[in-house]
C-alpha cells in the first residue's frame, strides 16, 4: 500500500517552506515515527516522521525545492522490502546539481541533524567520517564541532577540504579565499523583518538604567532554595524583567498595543516574546499568558524554549504572535544598543551586560552592579512620555523588588 507523504499544515503566517534534508533515500527502509525529511520554514524547521514502517518508494520534492502546505513530498510504500541498491533510484538521480552536490560531500548514509548537516557542509566535513554519539548513531552537532577542530588541529595537507558543495561556491585567489552561500529562509525573513520594522513605523529609542544590587542579592539568598523548591528550575535575572515588564504594561497598555490599519488594538494580555540565540539565527518564542506567570513558571518556559531552539524543535505556534518583546544582548557582552522593534508590537526592550560601576547614592559614591536599558518604539502610538515613564516603571520595580509582589 502507498502511503503519501505530504508537507505538514502551515499556519497562516507561513506562505511556504524549503525542503532541507531528505534523511532517507529510495529504496532504504523507514521504521514508524522515524524522521523522513526537514522542511525549513521562515520560522523553523519542521521534521516529517514516517506514518508506517516500509520503504521509501519515490522522492517528489528535492532538497531546495519550494514546497506549499499539505503538497506531496514523496511515497512510502508500506510494509515494503529495502531495495539492494538505492543508488537506481530515478528520482535521486534527477534531483538538481546544487541538491545533488552537497548530499554526494555530505555523505547521506550519515544520520544528522539539520544543524549538524549544516555545520558540516559549511566545513567540507564528510559526516561519514565522523562517529556518532547521539541517539541510534546520530551525528550531532557537537560530533562536527569536534572533528571541525581535529581538522584544524591536523597538518595542513590533511586538512585539505573535500568537495565544496555547489551551493557554497569557492574562489581561491593566493591566501584570500570568499564563500557564497545562499540565505536560509530565518535569515531572509528576519533581515525583511528589520527593513520593514525601520521603513513603516516612526521608531525612538529611550535609556536608562537600573541598579542591580537589590535583584542580585534576592537571586543570591534564594537560589539554591528556589531550585530546590520548583524541581530544578533554575532562578535568573530575565523573570524578573519579564515580570517587571507584564507589570509596567499594565500600568501603559500603549506600549502592550499594536496598529491595524487605521485601528489600535490594545490586548488584554501580555504575550512576551524572549530573544533567544539559536545555529540558524535570533528566534523569539513566545511566553503567552506572562501576566499570570510566576517565576519560576516564567525561568522554566525561558529553560524549555532555550534547549528547544538550540535543538531545533521550536514549533510555529511556539513563535507566533507576542505582545511585547524583550532581548539581552548583555549575554554577548553588550554595554548598550538599540533594539528594533518586531512589527506589529509595538515596543521592544533591551538589556545589557551588569558592569560594577562607581554611583553617587546619597552624596557617597560606591560601586553598584549597574545595567543599561533600552527601550525602543514606535512614535505613532507611543508618547515619548509613556515610553520614559514606562521605562523608569521597570527601572523602580527591579530596583525595589518588593514592588512586583505588592505590584505598588
Amino acid at each position: 500500500m502507498a502511503i503519501e507523504i505530504k508537507a505538514p499544515t502551515f499556519p497562516e503566517s507561513v506562505a511556504d517552506g524549503t525542503v532541507a534534508t531528505w534523511h532517507k533515500k529510495p529504496g532504504e527502509a523507514v521504521k514508524r515515527d522515524e524522521l523522513i525529511v526537514d522542511i525549513e520554514t521562515d520560522k523553523v524547521v519542521i521534521e516529517v516522521l514516517a506514518e508506517a514502517d516500509g520503504v521509501l518508494a519515490e522522492i517528489i520534492k528535492n532538497e531546495g525545492d519550494t514546497v506549499l502546505s499539505n503538497e506531496l513530498l514523496g511515497k512510502l510504500t508500506e510494509g515494503g522490502a529495502a531495495a539492494a541498491a538505492p543508488a537506481a533510484a530515478p528520482a535521486a538521480a534527477a534531483a538538481p546539481a546544487q541538491a545533488a552536490a552537497p548530499a554526494a560531500a555530505a555523505g547521506d548514509d550519515a544520520i544528522l541533524s539539520p544543524a549538524a548537516r549544516k555545520l558540516a557542509e559549511e566545513n567540507g566535513i564528510d559526516p561519514n567520517s565522523i562517529a556518532g554519539t547521539g541517539k541510534g548513531g546520530r551525528v550531532t552537532k557537537e560530533d562536527v564541532v569536534a572533528a571541525v577542530e581535529a581538522k584544524k588541529n591536523a597538518p595542513a595537507a590533511a586538512a585539505k577540504p573535500a568537495a565544496a558543495p555547489a551551493a557554497a561556491a569557492v574562489v581561491a585567489t593566493g591566501d584570500r579565499t570568499e564563500k557564497r552561500v545562499p540565505m536560509t529562509r530565518l535569515r531572509a525573513k528576519i533581515a525583511e523583518r528589520l527593513v520593514e520594522a525601520q521603513s513603516s513605523m516612526a521608531m525612538l529609542t529611550t535609556f536608562n538604567e537600573v541598579d542591580m544590587t537589590e535583584v542580585m542579592a534576592l537571586r543570591s539568598k534564594y537560589k539554591d532554595l528556589f531550585e530546590k523548591s520548583h524541581n530544578g528550575v533554575r532562578l535568573g535575572f530575565m523573570s524578573f524583567f519579564v515580570k517587571a515588564a507584564t507589570e509596567a504594561l499594565k500600568r501603559f497598555p500603549a506600549v502592550n498595543a499594536s496598529i491595524d490599519g487605521n485601528d489600535i488594538v490594545y490586548h488584554g494580555y501580555a504575550d512576551i516574546g524572549v530573544a533567544v540565540s539559536s545555529d540558524r539565527g535570533l528566534v523569539v518564542p513566545v511566553l503567552r499568558n506572562a501576566e499570570q506567570m510566576s517565576l519560576a513558571e516564567i525561568e522554566s518556559g525561558i529553560a524549555t524554549f532555550g534547549k528547544k531552539a538550540k535543538d531545533g524543535k521550536l514549533s510555529i505556534e511556539e513563535m507566533t504572535g507576542g505582545t511585547f518583546t524583550i532581548t539581552n544582548g548583555g549575554t554577548f557582552g553588550s554595554m548598550m544598543s538599540t533594539p528594533i522593534v518586531n512589527p506589529p508590537q509595538a515596543a521592544i526592550l533591551g538589556m545589557h551586560n551588569i558592569i560594577q560601576r562607581p554611583m553617587a547614592i546619597n552624596g557617597q559614591v560606591v560601586i553598584r552592579p549597574m545595567m543599561y536599558l533600552a527601550l525602543s518604539y514606535d512614535h505613532r502610538l507611543i508618547d515619548g512620555k509613556e515610553a520614559v515613564t514606562f521605562l523608569v516603571t521597570i527601572k523602580n520595580l527591579l530596583e525595589d523588588p518588593a514592588r512586583l509582589l505588592l505590584e505598588i
